[in-house]
């Protein structure tokens, strides 16, 4: 029974022989032309200089790929001994690791490069839609201010309407000196005021513009066709919205603010008292002293509140960087596994086949070894000893005369046989 599942085994490696050869030379096809697919995007150049060096490249990974599987197939099964078997892993590890090198990253971008370049550019849009919204917000800050600056012109501008029409500050009414410095320091709020609600219409202007330029590019994304030219147009894109993120942070009246509120309490001018008599004086210099005080608390509230602003975090400059299709594929490769798998799996399947001979080859040589010699050898070469029988007795030699072999060692095959019947024939010979 031993020597029939041997024989089938045999037989049965014999019959796949030309399939394998077959499988190896379809997978180093495959290979080269998604290799040739992947090179030709990474290639500059005239169309014909790109096609022709994409072959001849293509063509080099599947021919290699051919022949070191085929040495493999036939070489490593065969090979029994412990350090010879680590040796041709090693060597099928190193050509592995090559192949992998050479052609499974151009695979992978063939199968998934496209996919990979629009995942690219896909974070590219969220990451400047971040930056935007971002400097958004930081050229808005400054419009929470507003309310303040609004109360504060309302006080002052109440304050000199009551003077002028009852005198509540002075006890005399009129429009003199308290009632100038109010009305000064009510405008200067007021213009404050006015350049904030400019600088919320530009910011609103530049955000809009922003936010267009990002719905374009968020529609070169998702749109169909090839994904080159929309990377073209996506970085001019890029280019422009950039330079709204830039006007954005360059907008923010906050350090605008900033200057008015120091020049509120370091340029504050009184008017000279104006007032008929030395009492009237006294009052007018006592409010005026008063005003300078409120003006000076106002300015260093505004201060600090602009200083809260201007702290805040820049937006970091980023630099959109184009990348091909073979690149991307390597950069987000976490991404696409189920590719990456498909293009190393065409160019290492063969080393299943390699172990799977070898396998069986192993599972031949242990049946083998536990046959008696007489079940091991066959018809034919059972006839072959035979005539080497013959061949001695004609020559005189008595086959008793032919060295045995040594104790618990079998012949392996009449090519022994024969030739020690000879060497024994020459023995005689020379006597």
């Amino acid at each position: 029974m031993t020597l029939g599942a041997s024989q089938r085994l045999h037989e049965g490696v014999a019959a796949v022989e030309t399939m394998t050869r077959f499988a190896l030379a379809v997978l180093a096809l495959a290979s080269g032309v998604y290799t040739y697919l992947g090179v030709r995007s990474l290639l500059d150049g005239s169309p014909t200089a790109v096609f022709f060096a994409a072959i001849i490249y293509s063509a080099s990974v599947s021919v290699g790929i051919y022949a070191f599987w085929s040495y493999m197939a036939r070489f490593y099964p065969h090979v029994t001994t412990h350090a010879g078997r680590v040796a041709m892993l090693g060597v099928m590890a190193l050509g592995a690791a090559m192949i992998i090198a050479m052609s499974s990253w151009l695979n992978a971008a063939a199968l998934a490069g496209s996919a990979a370049l629009e995942q690219h550019l896909a974070e590219t849009v969220e990451d400047y839609s971040g930056d935007l919204d971002q400097a958004h917000q930081n050229a808005l800050a400054a419009q929470s201010l507003l309310p303040d600056i609004q109360r504060a012109s309302e006080r002052f501008a109440q304050l000199a309407v009551s003077e002028r029409q009852s005198g509540a500050l002075t006890g005399t009414q009129g429009s003199g000196s308290v009632v100038q410095l109010l009305s000064q320091m009510s405008a200067q709020m007021r213009e404050l005021e006015n350049g904030v609600h400019a600088s919320r219409e530009q910011v609103t202007k530049l955000f809009n513009d922003g936010q267009k330029r990002l719905e374009t590019m968020r529609r070169l994304v998702s749109a169909p066709g090839a994904v080159s030219p929309r990377a073209d147009q996506f970085s001019s894109e890029v280019v422009a919205l950039t330079g709204v993120i830039a006007s954005l942070g360059q907008t923010s009246i906050a350090p605008s603010i900033r200057r008015a509120a120091d020049d509120l309490s370091l340029g504050f001018i009184a008017p000279v008292a104006d007032g008929g008599n030395a009492d009237l004086v006294n009052r007018q210099d006592t409010v005026m002293e008063t005003v300078r005080s409120s003006v000076a608390a106002q300015s260093r509230v505004l201060s600090e509140a602009a200083d809260e602003i201007l702290a805040r975090a820049p937006v970091a400059e980023r630099r959109f960087v184009p990348l091909s299709s073979a690149e991307a594929v390597l950069r987000y490769a976490a991404d696409f596994i189920p590719a990456w798998a498909g293009a190393i799996s065409i160019d290492l399947l063969p080393g299943v086949l390699v172990f799977i001979l070898a396998t069986v080859h192993g599972v031949i040589r242990k049946q083998e070894e536990k046959m008696p010699f007489a079940e091991r050898i066959t018809a034919a070469e059972l006839l072959k000893a035979l005539e080497v029988q013959q061949a001695v007795t004609a020559r005189g030699v008595s086959p008793s005369e032919i060295d045995a072999p040594p104790e618990g060692e079998e012949l392996n095959n009449i090519t022994s046989l024969e030739a020690r019947a000879r060497a024994k024939d020459r023995s005689h010979e020379d006597r």
